[in-house]
């Protein structure tokens, strides 16, 4: 697994906002919609999410700035990364930390039963299982409006997930327990890993996102742009009526508060911005007639 650092392509002092730019900037270049049928961007998109979700969160960031965490977001060996990587003589690459506990019981008599982690009665516990990965595919619609998820997750199957509104191309959720379950000790059951859920948010040709802001352009006939009126304009939270001002040019934009991306906790709800396109459509003669003579003045 690559370093995600080089995978979005910024230095380790990077800024916060370097690298959500950088990821925005790589996951739309890679995206599966821009690139059908090809493998290699599909992947590429894949590392982009994965490295992302590492040195995009804070806290595991700094854990793998310490070398507590993998590339691949696994807890690494209990002797640190140079354990892992090779610190029995460049033998132990392949080792996780399965591997090491039932090593260490072996070798300390313990059957192979348990994990071995420092602090723990004897050295042995029960320990946790490790994270599952899943990518899931949603409309622009419920990327906006925030949606549940029926899905089938952990060993109990049936979970519902909730995505909040707002939610990016290729943001990650965690849920929770709903990962592999983790080894047992003495009647005692491991704790299960996580679920990391890897969203994909559909293009839509209506809208276009700018933030927390929508962006869309609406069709008017020529009566309306001159004598103004009410159109119906379609948003992500259903139709609503947007007055028309006499005299509008085509490219004119009109601000629909709140009809955005929805509010959280976090966040207020934003604004869709709809830009009018005239049509001239059905063009009676008089009007015609009258156009020819104002052309002859």
């Amino acid at each position: 697994m690559k370093d995600p650092y080089a995978v979005l392509g910024v230095s380790k002092t990077a800024t916060d906002k370097d690298i959500r730019s950088a990821y925005r900037r790589l996951a739309k270049q890679y995206h599966p919609d821009h690139n059908p049928n090809n493998t290699d961007a599909e992947e590429k998109f894949k590392a982009v999410g994965q490295a992302y979700n590492i040195i995009g969160d804070k806290e595991k960031r700094a854990r793998f700035d310490r070398g507590e965490i993998g590339s691949d977001g696994q807890e690494r060996g209990p002797f640190g990364a140079g354990f892992g990587q090779g610190g029995f003589g460049g033998n132990a690459q392949g080792f996780n930390q399965e591997d090491l506990g039932s090593f260490f019981s072996d070798m300390f008599g313990g059957g192979g039963q348990g994990d071995f982690q420092p602090g723990g009665p004897g050295g042995r516990r029960t320990s946790k299982g490790s994270d599952r990965r899943y990518e899931i595919s949603i409309t622009f619609t419920q990327s906006v409006l925030g949606t549940t998820l029926e899905l089938a997750l952990g060993e109990d199957g049936h979970t519902e997930v909730k995505v909040p509104a707002g939610i990016e191309n290729g943001q990650t959720l965690r849920v929770r327990g709903k990962g592999a379950p983790g080894r047992s000790l003495g009647g005692q059951p491991g704790i299960a890993g996580d679920a990391l859920i890897t969203i994909s948010v559909q293009t839509d040709k209506r809208f276009s996102r700018e933030g927390r802001n929508i962006r869309m352009t609406h069709n008017i006939p020529l009566k309306t742009a001159v004598i103004g009126g009410k159109t119906t304009v379609e948003t992500p939270a259903g139709a609503v009526t947007l007055k028309i001002p006499k005299h509008s040019d085509g490219g004119k934009t009109l601000r629909l508060a709140g009809r955005g991306v929805a509010a959280t906790k976090q966040s207020p709800a934003g604004d869709l911005f709809v830009v009018l396109n005239i049509q001239i459509g059905d063009f009676s003669p008089e009007l015609e007639k009258f156009f020819a003579e104002e052309s002859h003045d």
